[in-house]
C-alpha cells in the first residue's frame, strides 16, 4: 500500500514509485482522496490496460471537519497559509477510514509505504503490525545534513542568522547561513507545526527503512554516510520520473487538466521550442506552491528581460499575485518581450519542457523533483534556492555536482513568512542576467558544465534499466518486504 502526502512535490514521485514496484509484478494499492486522485489517474489506467497489477482506493477528505473549504484537499489549493493547522488534522483524521479500507484489502497488505509527513500511517502499521517504510522524497544530502546537524548543535554555536558556519560531517565542505537552515532543524513560530515535525522525526526513526528518490551514483558517498552514522536501511530507488517513458504520461504528469491557457490561447509548448536553436531557451520554474513575493518576481522577469534570450516563465497562483499581474500590466511586460518570452500561468508539462534540445537552462527553486528532473534531462541549473532543503541541493548542483550556477540567495523564505520578507528582494536583476550568461553564454567552462550536466543524464537513465544500480534496489526493496513479511507470520 502506498499513502503519498496531499502536495505536488510529495505526490508525484510517490506515485511514480508506486508503478515502478507494480512493474515487478507487486500487487499495489494507492491510497488518496478524490480531488487528488484525478491528477494521476490516467497514468493509472494506462499502467492497469498494460497488465500491471496497480489500483487506487479513496479516502473521503474531512473538509468540515477540519475547517478547510469543500474544493480543497491539497497543500497548494489552500486559498491561505493560516489553514495549515487546518490541513494537518484534517489528515490525522483521515485515520479511521484508512484503518477501515485496510481490514477490507484482500490481499491484507504487507507492507504500506507513506509519506514521511503522514504520521498517523505510523499508527495504523503499528495496530495492524504491518511493517511500514517511509519515502522521503528528498535525497540522502538533506537526510545527512538534517541529521548532523541535530547530532553535533553547530548552528546554535552561530548568534546571527546571517553569520556562517560548515555543516558538520560531510563528505564536501558546504558552507551555510543560519538564515537558509529549513524549520525542521530552526523551529518556526507555529507550534503545532513544530509538534507535527517532532512527530515525524519519532515515526520516521521507527520505520523500517527509508524508501529515497534518487541514485547511488549521483550521491554515493551521502548513500554510504547516512547509512553509518544512521544504522538506517536506505533504498535509492530513483530518478522515478523516469517511470514516465509514454509521451502522455510526461505531457499529463501533474495536471487532471489537459493543456495551459497562456495570453487566452492553448499554447504548444514543444511547437514553439521547436522555433529555437539547440540550448539557447531558459526554462524558469519556481515549484508548485511559488511564494515568493512580487518584488522579487519583477526583478527576476526584468533579469530575463536583459538577457535578451528566448524564455518560457511559469507564474502559477503566486503568493499576492494580483500585484504581480498589476505590474505586468503596468508594465506592458509581456509587449515588451513579445516573440521570444512566454508566460505560463499555471501548470505546464515540465518533463517535455525539460527533454526539449531547445531548452539551454532551468531557472528553479531548486526542489528536489525539479533537481532531478533537470539532471534527467542533462539540462544546466540557475539555482534561486526558496526553503526546506533547497539550499542544500544548490550546494550538491553548484559545489559537488557542478552542473549550475548560483544566482545568491542568502535567506530562506519560509511557508507562512512570506510577509516578513514581503518587500526585501533577494537577488536584483543583474544577480539574474549574470547567472543566467554564465550558463548560457560562450566559452570553456560553460561548455564544461554542460557537458558534465549530459554526463548525469546518461548515469541516471542507466540506474533506472534492468540492471542498473535503482533497478537493483527496487528488487531489493520487493526481497526484503518478503523476508520481513515471512518473519511476521513466524
Amino acid at each position: 500500500m502506498f499513502m503519498p502526502f496531499m502536495a505536488p512535490g510529495h505526490m508525484f514521485p510517490l506515485v511514480d514509485t508506486a508503478k515502478l514496484m507494480a512493474r515487478h509484478n507487486v500487487k499495489v494499492t494507492i491510497v488518496t482522496t478524490p480531488l487528488n486522485a484525478p491528477k494521476f489517474s490516467a497514468t493509472i489506467h494506462r499502467e492497469i490496460q498494460s497488465g500491471s497489477p496497480i489500483q487506487i482506493q479513496l479516502l473521503t477528505f474531512p473538509n468540515a471537519e477540519a475547517g478547510i473549504p469543500e474544493g480543497c484537499e491539497s497543500i497548494d489549493s489552500l486559498p491561505s497559509m493560516d489553514l495549515r493547522d487546518n490541513f494537518v488534522i484534517a489528515l490525522s483524521m483521515l485515520q479511521i477510514q484508512l484503518e477501515e479500507l485496510i481490514q477490507k484489502l484482500t490481499p491484507f497488505p504487507c507492507c504500506i509505504i507513506s509519506d514521511k509527513y503522514l504520521p498517523c500511517v505510523a499508527d495504523v502499521a503499528i495496530k495492524f503490525n504491518i511493517p511500514r517504510i517511509v519515502f522521503d522524497g528528498t535525497n540522502c544530502l538533506n537526510l545527512l545534513c538534517n541529521h548532523n546537524l541535530h547530532a553535533f548543535n553547530v548552528y546554535e554555536t552561530v548568534s546571527d542568522d546571517s553569520d556562517k558556519f560548515i555543516l558538520p560531517g560531510l563528505p564536501h565542505r558546504f558552507e551555510m547561513r543560519k538564515s537558509q537552515l529549513p524549520h525542521v532543524i530552526k523551529p518556526g513560530p507555529n507550534q503545532k507545526v513544530n509538534a507535527l515535525r517532532e512527530r515525524v522525526k519519532v515515526a520516521e526513526a521507527e520505520a523500517y527503512g527509508i524508501v529515497v528518490n534518487s541514485f547511488e551514483e549521483l550521491e554515493a558517498e551521502y548513500v554510504k554516510e547516512y547509512q553509518r552514522v544512521t544504522g538506517r536501511r536506505v533504498w535509492c530507488v530513483g530518478p522515478v520520473s523516469l517511470s514516465n517513458e509514454d509521451h502522455l504520461d510526461k505531457a499529463e504528469r501533474g495536471s487532471s487538466n489537459k493543456g495551459t491557457k497562456v495570453g487566452g490561447d492553448q499554447v504548444d509548448y514543444v511547437k514553439w521550442l521547436d522555433s529555437w536553436p539547440q540550448s539557447s531557451v531558459i526554462y524558469v520554474c519556481l515549484g508548485s506552491l511559488n511564494r515568493v513575493a512580487p518584488k522579487q518576481l519583477m526583478e527576476i522577469g526584468l533579469g530575463l528581460e536583459a538577457t535578451k534570450r528566448p524564455f518560457i516563465w511559469v507564474l502559477r497562483g503566486a503568493y499576492r499575485s494580483d500585484e504581480m499581474e498589476r505590474w505586468l500590466f503596468e508594465e506592458k511586460f509581456e509587449e515588451r518581450v513579445k516573440g521570444r518570452g512566454i508566460l505560463a500561468r499555471g501548470w505546464v508539462p515540465q518533463m517535455l519542457i525539460l527533454s526539449h534540445e531547445a531548452i539551454g537552462a532551468f531557472f528553479t527553486h531548486c526542489g528536489w523533483n525539479s533537481t532531478l528532473e533537470a539532471i534527467c534531462a542533462g539540462v544546466p541549473l540557475v539555482t534561486f534556492p526558496i526553503f526546506h532543503d533547497q539550499f542544500y541541493n544548490e550546494k550538491f548542483v553548484v559545489q559537488v555536482a557542478e552542473i549550475g550556477v548560483s544566482v545568491g540567495a542568502e535567506t530562506a523564505v519560509h511557508l507562512g513568512e512570506e510577509d516578513k520578507f514581503g518587500e526585501v528582494v533577494r537577488v536584483n536583476r543583474e544577480n539574474v542576467k549574470e547567472a543566467i550568461e554564465k550558463v548560457l553564454g560562450e566559452g570553456e567552462e560553460k561548455e564544461k558544465r554542460r557537458e558534465r550536466a549530459r554526463k548525469y543524464a546518461d548515469m541516471a537513465k542507466k540506474s533506472m534499466e534492468k540492471g542498473g544500480s535503482s533497478y537493483c534496489n527496487m528488487s531489493k526493496l520487493i526481497d526484503d518486504i518478503s523476508q520481513v513479511q515471512l518473519l511476521n507470520k513466524h
